[in-house]
């Protein structure tokens, strides 16, 4: 049997001949990112190997190593298998938190406390009673009303933002942000509903981010010396998918029609498998649809949209644009499967929001670009908000064709000082936006079909009630990617309408604050049920105009 290797791991792991360096990394608990989940599209799973002839095959995929890649020993961990004792040289993800760059501040409103959970000291039995509504469901010797916590989790398809909050005060004492680890494993939503589908995946994603959570809660006690026996109650907080995950519900009826959610939510589950009381529960806010979920739910809470005067339009931009349309408290919402490029994902020298990451990019008025990269250390990749900030600037200036094409030198008349910056790599052109980063013309579509998603979606939501652009009094760009993009770079790409210009405010992680208001107040738990009832879901998928209005949003 094959002897493995990771060398950054410094573990051993036995597998069986023709096992994959994937499988093998996931069966020893070792995390190799493939967000693809293994198909061999994304390149993601590039690791160094080592070994004596015959010790390890690559088979044909989907993503082509690049030469240089290739005679440095890399291959895919997904698409090659072991034969022999080998050595694998994986990046260690122990140290990806600690640079990503995640908001955990949004917009709220103002509202009482009266928490679902409560803590009633009685003293002639020297007992603390802890109710969930109105019943008894433990007892704490003592008094210790003053130990009262809880946590709202966002739960994003890429990140996880957990907050720790005294229940007595409804101060926020502290927050942790980390990457979402089943991100490591597949991308984006449909590659973890059909990874998860089968109870192999099911197990191997539920758990990724049980343990995270447990890590974030330990860290979160350990930082504000308190004991995770005094947390009571637990927000979930995401998109339909990652509830589903989150509660280890096979997501498998989300992927294929008529699209049905087993979670309606507006319920509590267990939390036996948190770091928590052994009292303590986790609720899950209503779900409006299969694919606008109780993170939606929670920013129309905080955002307080129902009650809005006039016509706002609500987004959170991310690898599911989901979206909702307010008039005069008349909501309609439905999402659009945007992809990952967002993330920089299928972006070829696409990365995360850390250390390294190109995060703004401006062409001034002399054609010399601004920049700024995350840590401020050397570009060594683009995030999601730079590659729109890129895309946005080239097609103002004309680096990017209507049609989405890179414009050679020659041709364009956009200025010179960038002119230099456009070269070919493999015979193909790329533009360089710093001394070793550049985007293709494959990423300029990847990010044509994102964008063209979310403004197909905003079209068709405002057919939905009959709004034109024109009307639209505010748009609110809700979530942690929104936070770091910039009106212009969204208007001059068209993923949002030009009469949208002026109008756009960034609100910030709005599924986490309003996670807060659900953990504290549990009169708007019963508000929300029935407003959630109201809200019309605009079905996209089953609209024959939706294919033609993707077309025609895919132009700059």
């Amino acid at each position: 049997m094959p002897d493995i290797y990771f060398k950054e791991q410094d573990q051993h792991v036995q597998a069986a001949e023709g096992t994959t360096i994937l499988q093998a990394a996931r069966d020893a608990g070792i995390i190799v990112e493939s967000p693809c989940d293994g198909v061999g599209t994304c390149g993601k799973c590039k690791v160094q190997v080592e070994g004596p002839e015959g010790s390890f095959l690559s088979e044909e995929a989907h993503f082509q190593m690049p030469p240089e890649l290739t005679a440095q020993g890399y291959v895919l961990a997904c698409h090659t298998k072991v034969y022999g004792d080998i050595t694998v040289i994986a990046p260690n993800t122990a140290s990806q938190n600690k640079t990503l760059k995640i908001l955990s501040e949004g917009e709220s409103f103002s509202y009482s406390i009266d928490p679902y959970i409560k803590k009633v000291y009685a003293a002639p039995k020297d007992k603390t009673f802890i109710l969930a509504g109105k019943q008894k469901v433990g007892e704490e010797d003592g008094d210790t009303t003053d130990k009262f916590y809880g946590l709202a989790i966002d739960i994003g398809t890429t990140t996880l933002v957990t907050a720790l909050i005294d229940m007595n005060t409804g101060e926020e004492i502290d927050s942790l942000s980390a990457l979402n680890p089943q991100s490591l494993h597949a991308q984006d939503v449909i590659t973890r509903i059909h990874m998860a589908s089968k109870e192999e995946g099911l197990k191997l994603l539920y758990e990724a981010i049980r343990d995270e959570f447990n890590n974030t809660i330990d860290e979160l006690c350990k930082r504000n010396h308190i004991e995770s026996k005094y947390i009571y109650e637990a927000i979930y907080s995401g998109n339909t998918t990652m509830i589903h995950l989150a509660t280890r519900t096979n997501p498998e009826p989300l992927g294929q029609f008529p699209y049905t959610a087993v979670i309606k939510g507006g319920n509590t589950v267990s939390a036996a498998e948190l770091h928590m009381s052994p009292f303590g529960d986790i609720y899950l806010p209503p779900i409006i649809s299969a694919y606008v979920g109780p993170d939606i739910t929670s920013g129309v809470l905080a955002a307080q949209l129902e009650k809005k005067k006039g016509t706002t339009l609500f987004i959170d931009i991310g690898t599911n644009g989901e979206m909702i349309l307010a008039q005069d408290g008349r909501l309609a919402g439905t999402s659009t499967a945007a992809g990952p490029a967002f993330e920089g994902m299928n972006i070829t020298c696409g990365m995360r929001a850390g250390d390294g990451a190109l995060e703004l990019y401006q062409v001034q008025e002399d054609g010399t670009p601004k920049t700024h990269v995350i840590g401020d250390v050397e570009a060594t990749g683009i995030c999601g908000s730079g590659l729109l900030d890129i895309v946005g600037e080239l097609v103002r200036v004309g680096v990017i064709g209507k049609s989405g094409r890179l414009v050679k030198p020659e041709r364009g008349k956009y200025p010179d000082v960038l002119k230099p910056n456009m070269k070919e790599k493999d015979g193909k052109p790329v533009f360089y936006v710093s001394k070793n980063v550049y985007i293709t013309q494959g990423d300029v579509r990847q990010v044509q079909l994102a964008k063209g998603a979310i403004r197909a979606g905003v079209e068709m939501l405002m057919t939905a009630l009959g709004v034109s652009p024109e009307t639209v009094d505010c748009v609110e760009i809700a979530g942690s990617f929104g936070y770091h993009l910039r009106e212009s770079s969204l208007i001059n790409q068209g993923m949002l309408p030009e009469a949208f210009r002026g109008k756009v405010k960034f609100v910030g992680n709005t599924s986490k604050s309003g996670a807060k208001a659900f953990l504290l107040n549990q009169g708007v738990r019963t508000y929300m049920e029935q407003l959630v009832g109201e809200i019309k879901d605009v079905e996209l998928s089953q609209d024959p105009k939706f294919q033609d209005v993707f077309v025609k949003a895919l132009t700059f």
